[in-house]
Parts: C-alpha cells; structure tokens; sequence
C-alpha cells in the first residue's frame, strides 16, 4: 500500500475530473482507498458493460451518491451523453477513469464541454516510496504492483502481453498487431532518443505515416509521451525533432530486453536521466503546474536534457564528479540569454553552484526541492 500524492477527494471539490494513467497505474486501488461513498460503475465488469452498452440512459434511474465513478469510461463513450446532463440536472460530480483516451478523442464523444478536468496518475514517484532506493526503481519501474515484487521480470513481460492484448488487439487500435509488437520494442530500445518517422518506418518495414498512427496510439493509450524540442536560439540553430519517452522504466527495459542495469553503465545513464524526467513530469501534473517540458539540441551538436519554459533548464548527468566538460551544452544555451536558471542533477555529492551560476544538484537534494516547491513554484 502506498500514500498517493494525487488527492482525489481535494480534486474533486473543485470540479468532475477524468482521470486517465496506464492500467497497472493503480487507479481503482486510490479510488477504493478515498472515495469510501462514491458510487461506482465498472464498466470491466461484463455484465455492467452490457447493461449499459444496450441502454446508457439507465443510470439516470439510478439511485447514485454525489460523487459517481464510472471505471474504464473509454468503453462506452456514449454514457458521457447522460453524464452532461446529469452534472447540470442533479449537480453530481464524476471521476471518470480510464486507460486509454483514443476512444474518446477520435470518436466524437462527448467531453463534456469543460464540465470536467483532466488528471492523470502515474507510476509510483519517489516521493511516495518509502525508502526508495534507486537501483530498484531504475531496474523494476514504478508500477505498484511490480516495485516490490522479486519476480518483477516475470511481471513486467506479463504487463507488456498484457497491454498488446487487451489495448491494442481487443480494442482494434491497430490491424497490424505483429507489427505494432516489432515497433514496440523498438521504440523502447530508442527511448529517450530524437524520432525520425523515416528511419523507423525503414527499420519496421512499413509506411512513414504508419509509424505516425503508431506513435499516435501510443500516446493516446499514455504508455509513451513526447518531449517537444525548444526552439527559441538565435546564436545557435535548434532541432526540431520531438523525443518518444515511455512512461514507466520498467517497462521500457522489459521491451528492450535490457538486463539488470548496473551503476555506471551506459543503461544506468539512460535509465537515469528517464528516472528524472519522469519525476519532473509526475511533479507538474500532480500540482496542476502550467509549465511545458522541452529539450535542446542545436544543430551543432549541444544539448540540453530538460527546459521548463523560461524558467529552468536543466542537464541531467550520472557521473558523481560534474566538470568543466559535463557543462558545454548547458553553457552554449546559457549564451541565448532567454532563461533563468540553470542546473544540473546528477549522483555528486553535493549541491554545489558554479562561478558562471550553474546549480549542481544531486538528485536526491534535487527531488527533495522539486516534491517540496523549491524548484518550481
């Protein structure tokens, strides 16, 4: 069991909210934890799926408490129809969860015309895990379910079967389900890395605009998002490429069948800098912040990993000693002039700040001030 840092019941003072993660998430467990009065339809639940599936209408004949919780409401799209009117008519307040936002997007249902906001729940942060320690974490991920677990190998292959089987195939996202698995893994063996649609149709053996639905499918099913490039240098020319990050670390070394990542190995690297984004990431939705998370490469050749607006821009290192020769991109975007901070999280020791003003944190002391509002205000 863990303390969540999403509070659904504050969220749901506010207004009706869906609530969309990854199955594995752990969504009904914080709802069952939380919502102790709410009402809840679960639309997994055959027979209720087909109740509703043949008449939507009948939950407005429904004795329901002030907070209603319809489960899965991508399956039925037509309920929100009735869920509109009943916000309006009977001034109830939904949480509508889901796993997947592709229905609801491409079909034309009903989102409610802003009656409702959108969250999201992540994998387990560091924040919510006690005693966390980190090469736990960057070998197993942050699903509930699989964090503790000593056959976490096992489960995370189970998972990902799991997602192409009851996500993709049952649910038609994609006719092609043997080529979407080869696309999978993949785009986890290029986690983290820039997305060109040519090179990955070549590698797949299928259409550019194939590997754009794909891509599409995976975002709309949260189990990847995109890290637009910043773009706004003038003294050096940006890429504008996006970078594809899955969602969770476990899984994406489940896919790319990586091993057991060991300290100081390239993979510790990748899976590092993935750990931190990931905790910025969970960190901005769970406070409901508006800041949008970039990356920087010019076109000769420097890079920084994280830009928040113009408010922070942020190189993530796994080496315990940042010198001189870990800091040249985040000093050629020092030279735009067009940010405010700038850092460097990394496994050093100490917190530390250069002559030219360059933040060295280690990563502990760094989420210690992201969770805590020092960082991001």
């Amino acid at each position: 069991m863990y303390k969540r840092i999403l509070d659904l019941t504050e969220l749901l003072k506010k207004k009706s909210f869906f609530l969309f993660g990854p199955r594995g998430t752990g969504k009904t467990t914080l709802i069952q934890q939380t919502l102790l009065d709410a009402t809840v339809i679960d639309l997994l639940e055959i027979r209720t799926y087909r109740e509703y599936l043949k008449n939507p209408t009948i939950i407005s004949e429904q004795k329901l408490n002030p907070v209603v919780v319809i489960d899965e409401v991508q399956k039925l799209p037509e309920i929100l129809d009735e869920v509109h009117r009943l916000i309006q008519a009977r001034k109830l307040t939904f949480l509508l969860t889901g796993s997947s936002a592709r229905k609801l997007k491409r079909g034309g249902a009903n989102l409610l015309a802003g009656r409702a906001w959108w969250a999201e729940l992540f994998p387990l942060t560091s924040n919510e895990i006690p005693d966390f320690d980190l090469m736990t974490y960057l070998n197993r991920g942050g699903l509930p379910s699989i964090y503790p677990s000593h056959d976490y190998v096992e489960e995370l292959r189970a998972y990902t079967a799991l997602y192409l089987k009851e996500e993709i195939q049952n649910e038609a996202l994609t006719r092609k389900v043997a080529q979407f698995s080869e696309f999978l893994d993949l785009m986890a063996l290029c986690n983290g890395e820039e997305v060109s649609y040519q090179t990955i149709a070549g590698d797949c053996g299928v259409s550019a605009n194939s590997i754009k639905n794909y891509i599409q499918v995976l975002e709309d099913t949260l189990v990847a998002f995109s890290l637009k490039a910043f773009t706004k240098t003038h003294k050096r020319k940006a890429i504008s490429r996006s970078k594809l990050y899955f969602f969770d670390i476990g899984v994406t070394n489940s896919l790319a069948n990586r091993g057991e990542i060991m300290a100081g190995s390239e993979l510790f690297g990748k899976a590092f800098e993935h750990f931190i984004l990931l905790e910025v990431r969970a960190f901005l939705s769970y406070t409901r912040k508006i800041d949008r998370m970039y990356y920087w490469r010019s076109t000769s050749q420097f890079e920084v990993d994280l830009i928040l607006n113009s408010r922070w821009a942020v190189e993530i290192k796994s080496t315990t000693s940042i010198r001189d020769k870990h800091l040249k991109g985040i000093r050629a975007l020092k030279e735009e002039g067009n940010i405010q901070n700038f850092a460097v999280v990394s496994c050093d020791r100490y917190e530390r700040k250069t002559k030219d003003g360059i933040t060295i944190f280690p990563w502990e002391i760094f989420l210690k001030k992201l969770w805590g509002g020092e960082i991001i205000q």
